[in-house]
C-alpha cells in the first residue's frame, strides 16, 4: 500500500495528461467549440423584456420594438475587452452593410456606456440598459460580447459567442441571412 502511494499523483497527472490530449485534439478536428454552446432559446422568441434606453433613459424598450426585420442583438460592455475588439467591425456592419443591431449594455456604468459610444461611434439602432442584468440571464449570456440573430418575427435564429469580424460574419451569419432572407420573401408573396 506504501508503494501505491508513492505512484498516486503520477497516476493522477497522467490522467489530467490524457484529458487535455483529448480535449485539444476535439478542438482541433472540429469535434469542440468552446465559444459554441448551445442556446435553449434557439427558435424560440426573443424574451419578454421591459428596460430602459440607454441613450434616453426615459424610454423604455421592449423585445417588440426588434421585430419586423432581421437584426442583430448585440451584448456588450465598456468592460469587456473583447467588445473593444469587435466595436469597429459593428460599425462598419452598419453602415456599410446596412445591416440593423440593437445593443443591449450589459452590466455596465451608463456615463461609461455614453462616452464609449461618443467616442468609438454608435452601430446600434437602439441599446438597452441591462444594468442588473436580467435580459442577459433570460438570453443565456455567458459574457460579453455575445451576438444574436433574430428574424423578422422576433425568433433568436443564432447566437454566437466571442467578438465578431469579417471571418466569423462570412462562415456564420452571411449565409444564414441570405437563408431568412429568402424565407422573408416567400412567406409575403
Amino acid at each position: 500500500m506504501g508503494r501505491l502511494k508513492l505512484f498516486l499523483p503520477l497516476l493522477v497527472f497522467m490522467l489530467v495528461l490524457v484529458f487535455f490530449y483529448w480535449m485539444v485534439a476535439r478542438i482541433g478536428d472540429g469535434g469542440y467549440n468552446p465559444q459554441s454552446l448551445p442556446s435553449a432559446l434557439l427558435n424560440k422568441p426573443v424574451p419578454d423584456f421591459q428596460l430602459p434606453q440607454l441613450e434616453q433613459f426615459q424610454n423604455t424598450l421592449t423585445e417588440q420594438d426588434m421585430q419586423g426585420q432581421i437584426a442583430l442583438i448585440n451584448i456588450w460592455a465598456t468592460w469587456c475587452p473583447s467588445c473593444h475588439v469587435e466595436h469597429s467591425y459593428l460599425n462598419q456592419l452598419a453602415s456599410e452593410q446596412g445591416i440593423i443591431i440593437y445593443g443591449v449594455n450589459y452590466k455596465d456604468e451608463a456615463a461609461k456606456a455614453l462616452r464609449w459610444l461618443q467616442q468609438k461611434g454608435n452601430p446600434y439602432r437602439f441599446n438597452v440598459f441591462d444594468r442588473a442584468g436580467g435580459l442577459g440571464l433570460d438570453l443565456g449570456v455567458t459574457g460579453a460580447p455575445e451576438t444574436y440573430l433574430i428574424d423578422h418575427r422576433g425568433f433568436i435564429r443564432l447566437r454566437y459567442q466571442g467578438p465578431l469580424n469579417e471571418r466569423v460574419w462570412q462562415e456564420k451569419f452571411a449565409p444564414l441571412i441570405q437563408q431568412l432572407q429568402s424565407e422573408q420573401q416567400e412567406a409575403a408573396g
